[in-house]
């Protein structure tokens, strides 16, 4: 088996910045002479190739990015074993969520990564979160890659992406997956868990489905929230699928209005999501009256999703089109691991 090929496709993020020798203020690093900033990258035996963006702030994301990220991955996804995209944490886990719903037989490895310290600051954690990302990503086992997923890879810990969620501005353990295992612990080896790995086992080719929407919406219930803001909220023009963010397992006020406001925002074929704002846990809307009655005004149980895998994934299917009915029953299970099936 010869060498691994990865392909590096840089984004932005604040991985991508040095401290200019002259200035003493933080400029964009030239990736493309990644081999003369950390030779140590050639001890991992793999052809790298860098594909650089002109650099994005993570907070000015578009859905745009992922539709290119995706191009890129279908067009060069024979000549690479795996690929490795850099990016701003703050958006991270919503454009890794999103790319996961994209890519359709995925058979190679695509993670994301990035850092919280600039990769040209002597204490950074972006060179072990580089340099391991990309032996991750050209890892193989028996002419098979061993993560053959959409994955997320920070400070030690490989994390499925559409489970993951940016849970701290400070720690340099940024990212969690509160309702699933890590992919992978990585110390003085890398110990895949193998369990937990998606592996697609259809025959079809791989391809790509760039459809997204952005006529969507985040609601998140707070007590003292008043009727005409949330009719508000649902009533924006041109939203056609909204994620509730309830308490708990799922619970939200059984006020009426607020009932009403839901059933008729379902009524008019928009679709309402009910996800949980605890970082762990699943909604479960049989338990409680109050779930009960989400779920009688035509509310979607979300169950374990992240808001950023709900959203994201609310996106995509909207962007396809689906009939009302395939869109529920899409929405409700799993596409790609983002929840735990009952």
């Amino acid at each position: 088996m010869g060498r691994s090929s990865v392909l590096l496709i840089y984004t932005g993020g604040t991985i991508g910045m040095k401290t200019d020798p002259v200035t003493g203020t933080l400029v964009p690093f030239d990736f493309n002479g990644i081999y003369d900033e950390f030779p140590s990258l050639r001890r991992l035996d793999v052809e790298l190739e860098v594909l650089p963006f002109e650099p994005i702030d993570s907070s000015n994301v578009e859905p745009e990015l992922w539709v290119s990220l995706a191009r890129i991955i279908r067009e060069n996804y024979d000549r690479y074993d795996g690929f490795v995209v850099l990016h701003g944490t703050d958006t991270m886990s919503y454009s890794s969520s999103a790319l996961s719903f994209m890519l359709d037989n995925l058979g190679k490895p695509v993670v994301f990564t990035g850092s919280q310290i600039p990769i040209g600051v002597l204490r950074t954690d972006g060179r072990e979160n580089l340099i391991t990302a990309i032996e991750i990503a050209a890892a193989r086992e028996a002419g098979r890659a061993i993560v053959p997923e959409v994955s997320l890879y920070f400070q030690n810990r490989l994390f499925r992406a559409n489970r993951t969620k940016k849970h701290s501005a400070e720690e340099l353990s940024a990212f969690a997956s509160h309702n699933y295992p890590a992919l992978a612990d990585v110390g003085v080896g890398i110990h895949y868990r193998t369990g937990a790995i998606a592996r697609c086992e259809g025959e079809g080719a791989f391809a790509i489905d760039t459809a997204v929407s952005r006529e969507v919406a985040v609601v998140k219930v707070f007590p003292g929230l008043t009727e005409p803001v949330f009719r508000t909220m649902l009533q924006a023009e041109g939203v056609k699928g909204v994620v509730l963010e309830t308490y708990g397992a799922g619970n939200a006020p059984t006020f009426d209005w607020f009932i009403q406001a839901l059933e008729q925002t379902v009524s008019r074929g928009v679709h309402v999501v009910n996800v949980t704002q605890c970082v762990s846990g699943s909604v479960n809307m049989d338990i409680y009256e109050t779930g009960r009655r989400l779920q009688d005004a035509g509310v979607i149980s979300g169950r374990d999703m992240t808001t950023e895998a709900a959203l994201t994934k609310m996106m995509c299917l909207l962007g396809r089109g689906y009939a009302p009915e395939e869109f529920v029953r899409r929405m409700g299970h799993s596409m790609r691991g983002e929840m735990t099936e009952e």
